[in-house]
């Protein structure tokens, strides 16, 4: 028996994800806002095929509308222009991603229509979609995002920001075995299998940097100096000519604002720093390190530092942007791979940066501790921001600093 709540809640992430098809020009659907980032209808078609992959196709063994759109919406995404043309037009995608979502829930709400399958009991693959939409619906977001900052516009801000340091505010967490991945309920391939880190202390910031101590970064000259930067992220930064985040501008006056999802905004100062890169997040962290009274020997948080803190209440702020960490996004030890392909994890393969917490985008559904996500190094269009973490406060700090470089290197 499937839950009615769990019915609710698939209908309604197909609400969302359609709405924001619905309400674009035709001509923006199939439009790539940015490179590294496929058109807003492509993800529309995707979350629709993985429900006709999964329902239609591996339960009810009905493959003949899953096959006649593999072509498009199975991975990888459309690589070529002549590809993305042959992507239905506006009116006939939602036309059909409607048509097939009304007849999912129809079937899903009759059990006397659907056969006996591991994936149905206790509604697993209902619980299961609404996640994977919910990622989705993020990724369509991320597409309006940078649509929105291709249509600048003037713009006069009204509350200038004020660059104000960060503040070394922070948590120390104590030696000890902390778990890692999720115990038990619907989950994703990279969050298990659950198991136990051994952690030695650490101090991690306690809110996630904010638009004022970005503001200092960049007016210290953080994007001007090379120390600050590693290879690859210098090398980003000259070639793209980067000098802020990148969909932040300033008006007439010379005060920045950001070019948000409805258009341009006042940057507050308390609110974290969001639509940053792992580089930029590293060079900042080395900034901070270098420049802030309290920060000597920040570094980006590992993932298990990450999770350690926020298992202990320790992370204030969480959860309103998707956190950068140090290391890429890895299969945990004795992770097996499911069986299905469209279920295992893509990123594991291509060492992509790990990032932690969620945004305030992030569905209901997504918000536990263990999700995981990943992003590349240069991805600004993400909703991500940083939060730094420090060696511990101790009278034996040569010993711990020692430990914690050694943790750094092995991990």
């Amino acid at each position: 028996m499937i839950q009615p709540q769990s019915l609710g809640a698939l209908s309604n992430i197909h609400q969302l994800v359609t709405q924001l098809v619905e309400d674009l020009p035709a001509e923006d659907i199939n439009r790539k806002y940015h490179p590294d980032l496929p058109g807003i209808g492509w993800l529309l078609g995707r979350s629709v095929y993985l429900e006709l992959w999964w329902l239609r196709e591996k339960i009810l063994a009905e493959d003949d509308l899953s096959k006649r759109v593999r072509q498009f919406f199975a991975r990888p995404l459309p690589r070529s222009a002549q590809q993305e043309q042959q992507l239905p037009p506006k009116e006939h995608l939602l036309n059909w991603a409607l048509e097939v979502q009304d007849e999912h829930l129809s079937r899903l709400a009759n059990p006397a229509q659907l056969p006996d399958h591991p994936w149905l009991k206790k509604g697993w693959l209902v619980d299961y979609l609404v996640q994977v939409h919910g990622r989705i619906y993020e990724q369509m977001l991320s597409v309006r995002h940078a649509r929105s900052v291709t249509q600048e516009g003037k713009y006069h801000v009204k509350q200038p920001l004020q660059a104000s340091p960060p503040v070394a505010d922070s948590t120390e967490v104590s030696q000890g075995h902390y778990r890692i991945g999720a115990r038990d309920g619907v989950m994703f391939d990279n969050e298990q299998p659950m198991q136990m880190v051994e952690m030695r202390n650490f101090r991690i910031s306690n809110k996630p940097a904010d638009n004022a101590a970005w503001l200092a970064f960049l007016q210290d000259g953080g994007y001007n100096q090379d120390c600050y930067w590693s290879k690859p992220g210098g090398d980003w930064k000259q070639r793209h000519s980067i000098t802020c985040p990148w969909h932040w501008r300033q008006d007439q006056n010379g005060n920045w604002y950001a070019l948000g999802l409805n258009g341009p905004m006042d940057l507050l100062p308390d609110l974290p720093v969001s639509g940053i890169s792992w580089y930029e997040a590293q060079a900042y962290a080395n900034w901070a390190a270098a420049r802030i009274e309290g920060f000597s020997g920040a570094v980006l948080p590992h993932e298990y530092h990450w999770e350690a803190a926020a298992r202990i209440g320790a992370l204030q702020n969480g959860g309103r942007v998707w956190e950068w960490c140090s290391n890429p996004l890895h299969p945990y030890q004795d992770y097996e791979a499911p069986v299905d392909p469209e279920m295992r994890t893509q990123e594991f393969a291509d060492q992509r940066p790990a990032l932690r917490g969620g945004c305030i985008h992030t569905q209901p559904a997504l918000r536990r501790i263990s999700i995981r996500s990943a992003g590349l190094p240069d991805a600004g269009y993400l909703f991500s921001g940083v939060r730094l973490v420090f060696p511990p406060a101790l009278e034996e700090e040569a010993l711990y600093i020692e430990q914690w470089q050694r943790f750094l290197e092995d991990n």
